[in-house]
């Protein structure tokens, strides 16, 4: 899978879902990825957190790999750096606030000697083998956001990253839309897209607007402290909140160790600037609630969140109490509901307002709308759109948006498409290897794993153990032992282990003890039997066999 005298695109994650983003570039030989992200785990993950991509395929290859570009520092695109890039061995490139989150992220883990990073200036240029990439600004829900334009020897591709239009941003400073055309004038072979917000029919709207709706909310507020919740990498949010803050007279709070970070990291990017001075979280514990405007972690529900621990009353410096208004600048992400909705009701039963984006213009999406993707394919013209970043619905959704404006050949990939771009028509040509892992406490493992497939069953039935004694003469003795955890019988207990003893013991009684793999079927079909009349499921079941001497 070395590419010819060719220019490839395969992603490796991020291609039919929303998150882990790995994209790579191959052209005569040589690769190049851009970003390197993780998502997070749902149900069917449990005792995990975080999900990272499987490299396998570039890992084999990594002696062609030159170099990973990212785009910005959203962890759905560096996400995975601490767990992946040391073994991948290459250098990283970033723009100066990105490189300072993933710099971060290295001290944290003990790999920033390990792990080579260089700062690209803003539009700056990267030359890596046949590819010369360019960082092209623009707006997006965190600094620097960047699409990244490759020159080839085959054409010019523009990829997105993430994006959204904004003519008054409040952090940095998008190219404009006479930038844009300039590029698409050179002429584009590709463009490579977000398709986040394809089924928004309006465009994602201005930082600014937010901050005309959290003023009128805060200004309307007389008593009480007032909370806005929001992603912590969101640094223009908290420009917003700053200027809010100093406009209605109160101190503005930082409830998250997420939000102090990205100040920190933004600050020394030169940004927040003219943010106020902070308030710490010891002094807003005794100051007066009207007094205050706290920005806090916690948007969907994390237990160990801010906002989650203020609503159960667990956080050591700030007590919410009747009068108090909770406002949640951030989009609630499917599959948070119950976890989201487990905070609100403990707000509301503290007596506390709470007010989100249905109810008041507090959220400005990072990703862009209908027609700012109809404008991008207006001003770019690329030859060929390659929707990525959505799951299967949005990418297929964007493709007919971008044949709907003009675009002649479109290909929607899944992880592991390998699609040739040129020379020749726009086709998937091949597929490589693309998995998921998972971070299991300390442990990377396959998320299908034998561990995790194991967790699953354990999860969904229950564990029993049976354990039979055997003595010389290979016969059966004493009692059968039983364990089970995780079954439902709960008061029928006693009754329940009575049972899987006795089919346990009259099942070991067929099969003689020197046929042990049969004989530990045996017993484990018919305790799964007696387990699943009790209870109509079927726990995991083990079976140990023990000799006396």
């Amino acid at each position: 899978m070395s590419p010819g005298d060719e220019l490839l695109f395969l992603p490796l994650g991020g291609a039919g879902e929303i998150g882990m983003n790995v994209n790579l570039y191959g052209c005569r030989g040589k690769w190049i990825m851009l970003d390197l992200g993780m998502t997070f785990a749902g149900p069917d993950l449990p005792g995990v957190e975080l999900v990272l991509p499987d490299l396998g395929f570039i890992e084999e290859h990594r002696e062609d790999l030159l170099g990973i570009i990212l785009t910005h520092g959203h962890e759905d695109h560096i996400g995975a750096i601490p767990y992946l890039a040391a073994d991948l061995g290459v250098p990283l490139y970033a723009t100066p606030f990105t490189a300072g989150l993933i710099r971060r992220k290295l001290e944290d883990e003990g790999q920033h000697r390990d792990v080579e990073v260089h700062v690209v200036p803003l539009g700056g240029e990267v030359a890596l083998g046949p590819f010369r990439c360019r960082y092209v600004a623009l707006a997006h829900s965190i600094p620097e956001g960047n699409a990244v334009l490759l020159d080839t020897p085959f054409g010019r591709v523009f990829h997105t990253g993430d994006w959204k239009l904004d003519d008054k941003p409040l952090l940095g400073d998008p190219v404009s839309e006479t930038e844009l055309r300039t590029i698409g004038d050179s002429g584009v072979l590709a463009l490579i897209g977000d398709s986040t917000n394809v089924f928004n029919p309006q465009a994602s709207g201005s930082e600014s607007e937010v901050r005309a709706g959290l003023l009128r909310l805060v200004s309307g507020r007389r008593h009480g402290r007032v909370v806005v919740t929001t992603f912590a990498s969101n640094a223009t949010r908290i420009q917003t909140l700053g200027e809010v803050a100093r406009a209605t007279g109160r101190h503005l709070v930082l409830a998250g160790r997420s939000l102090e970070r990205i100040t920190e990291v933004a600050r020394a990017a030169g940004y927040l600037g003219s943010l106020p001075p902070l308030l710490s979280l010891d002094a807003a514990a005794t100051a007066r609630p009207e007094t205050l405007l706290i920005a806090s972690t916690g948007t969907q529900g994390e237990p160990q969140a801010a906002l989650a621990r203020m609503a159960e009353g667990t956080h050591p410096q700030i007590r919410l109490e009747a009068g108090d208004l909770v406002v949640y600048s951030a989009k609630q992400i499917p599959g948070n509901e119950i976890a989201i909705g487990r905070v609100q009701n403990a707000l509301a039963a503290r007596g506390v307002e709470i007010i989100t984006d249905r109810q008041a213009h507090v959220h400005v999406s990072g990703h862009p709308g209908r027609p700012e993707l109809e404008a991008m394919y207006g001003w770019i013209r690329p030859r060929i759109a390659v929707p990525v970043h959505g799951e299967r619905r949005h990418m297929e959704e964007h493709a007919r948006l971008a044949r709907a404006c003009g675009v002649p050949d479109v290909v929607v990939p899944t992880n592991g498409s390998v699609i040739r771009l040129a020379p020749h028509e726009a086709a998937i040509v091949g597929h490589a290897p693309a998995g998921r892992l998972v971070v299991d406490g300390d442990v990377i493992l396959p998320a299908d794993s034998a561990t995790m497939n194991m967790r699953r069953k354990l999860a969904w039935g229950g564990l029993i153990v049976i354990t039979l004694v055997f003595d010389r003469r290979a016969r059966l003795v004493g009692e059968v032992g039983v364990l089970a955890r995780g079954v439902p019988v709960e008061d029928e207990e006693r009754a329940f282990l009575a049972d899987c003893a006795e089919a346990a013991a009259a099942a070991a009684r067929k099969v003689p003890l020197a046929e042990r793999r049969r004989l530990e079927d045996e017993v484990k079909v018919a305790v799964r039997r007696v387990a699943r009349a009790w209870t109509g499921k079927k726990p995991l079941t083990e079976v140990q066999l023990m000799s006396l001497p």
